[in-house]
């Protein structure tokens, strides 16, 4: 007999539309919680105070998944069903935000002030990461709210049906909110990776050589081939697309869909887009190809070719560079 058989014999319901596999479940806390610990210990290396955004996406997946491990256990309890269920389905919206922080700071490092154009992007280059950052707060509080009515609903309520249909259509506006910015976003960064091929060098001419891959600011050497991040964005941009599709689709059927009945879904089109997202920046840390991931640029980084302000470098006997 399976849990869902058991616990409806004794007389209440399983969270869940299927009969959920622990072990799919245990190797996904495993590589998310890998994951996240890996991003923690680049995040401190290269000081990237503005990636604690996808360290706390990281985490969330993680924890979502442990939490998945315990509820498939414990099929009954709604607490932990409700806290798996909510950091799964929040994580991505934050990455996002990620991929909207990262592309404007590429976008101002490495193309001069003067060819920011509306033109260069299809979206006004200083506006980025306000407006979309904007929209993934609105979208992520929709989704949020939805699924907290989704996960809060009792079967043996009498209006349980549309407090289900309010959840479902609160967390769907979430979902569209989310695929519409994110849409718009992901044509803009795509687009970008091609016009942007004229700025290629544009960032270690800025800084000093020293070999032929690399350029040093504030004693720290980076690859200068910027472009390698910009095509992370763009593939993650494109994954999360994809699964925010699947999550749409999935809030329209409803609880009695295919998607929500099935649990395979959930691992090929949530869990396994969504964990190259994380991992993918590991290897191709923001840190590893830019300077200044503070949460705010130095006065004066706005300005073309950086000009009106002193960066400090190490070099071979020299101390400081006016740019």
């Amino acid at each position: 007999m399976s849990l869902i058989e058991r616990a409806t014999h004794s007389g209440r319901t399983s969270y869940y539309h299927y009969d959920p596999s622990l072990p799919v479940a245990i190797v996904a806390a495993v590589l998310y919680t890998v994951a996240f610990l890996l991003t923690v210990i680049q995040w401190i290396r290269y000081r990237a105070w503005v990636w604690s955004v996808m360290v706390l996406s990281a985490a969330m997946e993680a924890i979502g998944y442990i939490g998945r491990c315990v509820s498939v256990q414990n099929q009954l309890e709604r607490p932990v069903y409700v806290l798996q269920f909510a950091l799964i389905i929040l994580a991505p919206v934050l990455m996002a935000a990620c991929c909207y922080v990262i592309f404007s700071r590429i976008l101002f490092l490495i193309v001069p002030q003067e060819a920011r154009t509306f033109r260069l992007c299809w979206v006004p280059p200083r506006f980025i990461t306000p407006i979309f950052v904007g929209f993934d707060i609105i979208a992520l509080l929709l989704q949020l709210g939805g699924a907290v009515m989704i996960t809060s609903v009792d079967g043996t309520d009498r209006d349980a049906k549309n407090k289900l249909d309010t959840g479902k259509h609160v967390a769907q506006i979430g979902v569209i909110v989310q695929l519409v910015a994110f849409g718009l976003f992901a044509v803009a960064a795509v687009r970008f990776n091609f016009t942007s091929k004229r700025f290629t060098g544009s960032l270690s001419e800025r800084y000093e050589n020293v070999g032929v891959k690399n350029y040093r600011i504030d004693g720290i050497v980076k690859n200068k081939h910027w472009p390698a991040l910009l095509r992370v964005v763009n593939l993650t941009t494109i994954l999360i697309l994809v699964r925010s599709v699947y999550r749409l689709v999935e809030f329209t059927e409803g609880t009695t869909g295919y998607l929500s009945t099935h649990e395979w879904p959930q691992y090929v089109f949530d869990a396994l887009f969504i964990y190259p997202c994380v991992a993918l920046f590991i290897y191709w840390h923001p840190g590893k190809y830019l300077p200044y991931l503070g949460f705010r640029l130095p006065k004066g980084a706005h300005g073309s070719r950086d000009s009106g302000f002193r960066m400090r470098l190490e070099s071979r006997g020299r101390s400081t560079l006016d740019l």
